[in-house]
């Protein structure tokens, strides 16, 4: 029974996998990339409050490989806009309804506003966010890492002493490899969110250049011209 969950949850996993790599080559309408920014912000809001109300870190044991899963969404969903913004960026609702309220509440339809704004985030996120938690990640990694033979020493002195049954030592030895492994793919999980970052920093950076060359070399737009049609 638990082998055919697993098997069930890995074709599941593939599944997805799979779905991700065929969003980036396929092109997707505008309200679809709308439905997957809005399931993609609640669900990042949904494991947000799970990671905190969690007593143990490793109740969440599932937690580094979803972090990669999402992550992998997450930057199918960065190419996918980076194809429409460019590509449509003279119509309205061409990149979608999401992406333009978003783009338009942090600017405050400015463009130096807005480039002020992406300095900080990336500031915070690049330098800030993502370089503590992977530093976070790796330490404590190591430090759990280091433990374990001797916590599983103690266990099976504990269990020829008699303080402990056998149920109870194959609980802990079951426990401990748990932790093992989550605090193993978790450092892993880090090194690759800060792979996200960068590709995000850059999808900014080429959606504003190509949109630029699209608008002016393509378009015959003026360059005020092509800055009054991202001000909508």
């Amino acid at each position: 029974m638990r082998l055919g969950n697993v098997r069930k949850r890995w074709v599941c996993s593939a599944i997805l996998a799979v779905s991700i790599v065929l969003a980036i080559l396929i092109p997707i309408p505008p309200i679809v990339i709308d439905f997957l920014i809005i399931f993609n912000l609640a669900f990042s809001i949904l494991i947000l409050m799970l990671t905190v109300l969690i007593p143990k870190p490793t109740d969440f044991y599932i937690f580094p490989p979803l972090l990669l899963l999402t992550t992998i969404y997450r930057l199918s969903l960065n190419i996918t806009s980076t194809r429409l913004i460019p590509l449509n960026a003279s119509r309205p609702l061409g990149a979608g309804l999401v992406i333009l309220t978003f783009g338009t509440l942090v600017t405050s339809q400015n463009l130096v506003i807005g480039f002020i704004l992406f300095v900080i985030l990336l500031t915070i996120q690049h330098v800030v966010v993502t370089s503590g938690a992977e530093r976070i990640a790796e330490v404590r990694a190591r430090f759990a890492l280091d433990t374990i033979p001797s916590r599983q020493l103690s266990i099976d002195a504990d269990l020829s002493a008699g303080f402990i049954t056998k149920n109870e030592a194959c609980a802990k030895h079951r426990a401990t490899a748990i932790e093992q492994e989550f605090y193993g793919t978790m450092d892993g999980a880090t090194k690759f969110i800060r792979g996200d970052a960068t590709v995000a920093i850059v999808s900014v950076i080429v959606n504003g250049l190509v949109g630029l060359i699209i608008g002016i070399g393509q378009n015959g737009l003026s360059i005020a011209k092509r800055y009054k049609l991202t001000r909508f």
